[in-house]
């Protein structure tokens, strides 16, 4: 039987972790002056509410409920039409949230009741962007709870991916491609947030392969960033229809050292900017000076597809439980996996499909094209 994402976890362990959270919001509060933070992006309802949704439209940045938290309340601000299904399936009921429902139609109602309940006061938001640092990096920094989940998110992310490709023939279109990933996402309880695939006339041609009508031929890469509990799996995989050429192992090889030598030094302390400087002189050791330009490498990720890019300015850190996605890559290559960071600097990698042919690079175990012939 497929596995999928369990229903949302036991209402006991998130109402845990909505205390500790409204803790941090809390202090967030203090530190900025504030008597009201309101939260309405779908990453940071997802953190909140302990991995609950607020989202409908699924390429939205924002959905149909927000947090509002006091230094003496904390609200679910929703409509009469979302409300009994949030309540139901979104929000545990033994959590400190209350709930704000307006009608719908009457958009001004919402506002009025934080008027009343912040008196009036300064309101800090993720939409305005006047979070206080501290609470970005509580968001940054997984707790184990959020841990167990994301394990759970990218194992099954990894095994859609696995049974796509190995479905996959020659003749299947671009878009049949990235559809099929999208259902083996969605039939796990996974939302599709990016489903990418590129055959043999496009894929050397671009790195944002945006699926179109037409037939992969003998190779496809296929990229996925899926969702669920509001934190991301992202991952990117390969499949030949017949042997690989001597050109294409070779720059799949030296696309994996490059990596591995970024993967080397993520360890706590480090900056973005270090690894993007690391892996800009990998791509210059390897002959290929002008790499480092023609695609983002990745960064952190999380409850955001990338929380921080990684470019030659990042002064951000990597610490403890962040998790990551590099995607080192060259003309027709790339790899990519999403990596948990532990205390002790060991990398995890969340998304590693033991039924997909790996071979083990610095001492990590990393995919290697499928052939299928």
């Amino acid at each position: 039987m497929q596995s999928q994402l369990s229903p949302t976890p036991a209402s006991d362990d998130r109402t845990t972790e909505i205390s500790q959270k409204l803790t941090w919001m809390r202090e967030a509060l203090q530190e900025a002056g504030a008597s009201g933070l309101r939260l309405s992006g779908i990453d940071w309802f997802a953190w909140a509410t302990a991995g609950g949704s607020n989202m409908v439209l699924l390429a939205a940045d924002t959905g149909v409920a927000e947090v509002l938290v006091t230094l003496n309340g904390a609200w679910i601000l929703t409509d009469e039409i979302e409300a009994q299904r949030l309540q139901d399936e979104e929000v545990p009921s033994s959590s400190d949230y209350q709930w704000a429902i307006a009608p719908w139609a009457k958009k001004a109602d919402r506002e009025s009741f934080v008027q009343k309940v912040t008196q009036g006061g300064k309101v800090i938001s993720d939409i305005e962007g006047n979070l206080p640092r501290s609470l970005i990096d509580h968001k940054r920094m997984l707790l184990p709870s959020e841990i167990d989940r994301y394990r759970q998110v990218g194992k099954l992310a990894s095994e859609a991916m696995t049974e796509v490709l190995t479905q996959a023939s020659p003749d299947w279109t671009e878009v049949q491609l990235a559809g099929a990933g999208a259902a083996a996402l969605w039939t796990r309880g996974l939302r599709p947030a990016l489903t990418l695939a590129a055959g043999e006339v496009r894929l050397p041609k671009y790195r944002h392969t945006l699926p179109k009508q037409e037939k992969i031929g003998r190779m496809a890469m296929l990229v996925f960033c899926a969702r669920g509990f509001g934190l991301y799996a992202n991952l990117t995989r390969f499949i030949y229809f017949d042997q690989l050429s001597e050109q294409e192992a070779t720059r799949h090889q030296q696309v994996r050292e490059i990596e591995a030598i970024a993967l080397d030094h993520c360890q706590t302390g480090t900056s973005l900017n270090q690894i993007y400087h690391t892996l800009k002189n990998a791509y210059e050791q390897q002959g290929y000076p002008t790499a480092i330009h023609e695609h983002h490498q990745g960064g952190t990720t999380g409850y955001l597809s990338r929380e921080v890019v990684a470019d030659p300015e990042t002064s951000d850190r990597l610490y403890a439980n962040m998790a990551m996605a590099w995607n080192p890559s060259l003309v027709g290559a790339k790899i990519e996996d999403t990596f948990l960071l532990h205390e002790d600097d060991r990398l995890e990698n969340l998304t590693l499909d033991p039924h997909w042919k790996s071979i083990e690079v610095n001492g990590r175990q990393r995919p290697l094209p499928l052939e299928k012939f």
